[in-house]
């Protein structure tokens, strides 16, 4: 297991900014009043208030997991109040053929308005891509409040996310019954079952990533149990026939005495479609209540498909949630399984040279794939690329299919001219190459290649990311 404490301070980063005036530094994860402040300035760049004590108290212990860096003024008021926050660590990414690939998280990207222009993004986000790369991560990832900052560092996005507004009055279901139920259950009896639901739903969607300890606590309210918020909340379960948890929700109601409500839904996990299907119909069949609203869902939900109206159900803020950094080509694109068979080179461009080069994808009929750099000897010689992942995508897939007709790399004639940060977001199956084409931002190396590349890179089931970080 990779410790994130591990990675020393990127000497880059701390020249660039020493120039400037400025240091640099790594937050000791066991220096209490260090640790505090550095949650209390990444706290006042979101512009969230102070957090009073149980959340205080929530936030230091998830940092202590983390690479946490700040940058400091000695010349500043508080000298010991960071100007900038960043932080980082090793987290699975989920693919489409449901798998997992090695990505760094990066969050925490904040810069006072006091010290902007000074290159301090710039910095921060440079060394959390080269602490990525020593991770051994494929990719890097973060969800984003400002979209135009990231493109610059390779960043792509790669899944998008809605709020799902639900006319409650017009919502008459007319969707399948399911062999299971649902149940209310208190937040505490259900902590110690949902960790393992929560896995298993994040392994079905690409584009989820692994919960870290502590989210879920948050999520149903027991990091402050006592709050207004925590008492307002409700969560229910979803159990199978065989009487296996497969999913819950966390809810609350709003609405003003003696009037109908609106109810808020944050957390929605569903491991398996029946849970999908019902936890969704607990939700929109509430009495009393004029309206749901459920966040960060995905953009392709199948909630219109069942109810009789589906003018019932309408997007809003809908966002491109998840962003991506590819960094590895070979392990990244070794990880996913493909729509189809065939053959596609991918000439990639990028600008800081982490994804930069030629690589030949060779898809089985399995959906399974070979990835070289152009160049390399072997299929699995370049970059590092995952044991298992070279394991999935050439042992494996021959083994099961020994006649699957793969054609000779020297025939491979149709390919992509691409950018580190638009192949970011054709990674997950979430934005199509033509629909980059059209726009102008690849180009074909052939007649017909964008065709196949739509093809290779179609996913079953579209990405999406459930959660902030």
């Amino acid at each position: 297991m990779f410790d994130p404490h591990s990675v020393p301070a990127d000497p880059l980063a701390t020249s660039a900014l020493a120039a400037r005036g400025l240091e640099y530094r790594r937050v000791d994860p066991a220096d209490e009043p260090a640790l505090q402040a550095w949650v209390q300035a990444e706290t006042r760049g979101f512009h969230h208030a102070r957090p009073e004590a149980p959340e205080l108290r929530r936030a230091l212990q998830v940092s202590r997991q983390r690479n946490v860096r700040g940058v400091y003024d000695p010349t500043a008021h508080d000298p010991q109040v960071p100007v900038a926050t960043v932080d980082g660590w090793p987290s699975g990414l989920s693919v489409p053929g449901g798998r997992s690939v090695d990505a760094w998280a990066v969050s925490s990207v904040t810069v006072s308005p006091t010290h902007r222009r000074r290159g301090i993004a710039r910095a921060l986000l440079e060394a959390q891509l080269r602490y990525a790369k020593a991770a051994g991560a494929a990719l890097a990832r973060l969800t984003v409040t400002e979209a135009t900052i990231y493109g610059r560092y390779g960043f792509g996005p790669a899944a998008s996310a809605a709020t799902v507004h639900v006319d409650r009055r017009r919502a008459h279901w007319i969707g399948p019954e399911s062999p299971g139920r649902v149940q209310f259950v208190e937040p505490a009896d259900l902590i110690g079952k949902a960790p393992a639901i929560a896995r298993r739903a994040v392994a079905r969607t690409p584009g989820e990533i692994d919960r870290w300890p502590g989210l879920l606590e948050r999520h149903f309210g027991l990091v402050d149990p006592g709050s207004a918020d925590a008492r307002a909340l409700r969560v229910a379960r979803y159990d199978d026939a065989a009487g296996q948890a497969q999913g819950f929700v966390a809810f609350r109601v709003v609405r003003a005495p003696d009037e109908p409500g609106a109810l808020e839904c944050d957390v929605f996990v569903a491991a398996t479609d029946d849970a999908e299907r019902e936890l969704w119909r607990f939700l929109v069949e509430q009495d009393f209540v004029t309206e749901a609203r459920v966040r960060l869902r995905s953009v392709d939900e199948p909630l219109p498909w069942l109810l009789e109206d589906p003018r019932a159900v309408s997007l809003h803020e809908i966002s491109d949630h998840l962003w991506l950094r590819v960094l590895d080509p070979v392990a990244a694109l070794s990880a996913r399984d493909y729509g189809t068979a065939g053959t596609l080179t991918l000439e990639i461009a990028d600008p800081l040279g982490h994804a930069e080069g030629t690589f030949v994808l060779d898809v089985s009929g399995d959906g399974h794939a070979e990835v070289r750099r152009t160049g390399d000897a072997r299929p699995d010689a370049a970059n590092g690329a995952r044991p298992e992942a070279r394991h999935d995508a050439r042992a494996d897939a021959a083994s099961r299919h020994p006649s699957s007709g793969r054609r000779s790399r020297a025939q491979a004639a149709h390919g992509l001219r691409i950018d580190a940060r638009d192949l970011a977001s054709i990674y997950l199956g979430g934005t199509r190459p033509s629909v980059l084409a059209r726009a102008g931002r690849l180009a074909e190396l052939a007649p017909g290649s964008l065709a196949v590349a739509d093809r290779l890179f179609h996913a079953p089931r579209t990405p999406h990311l459930s959660i902030w970080f």
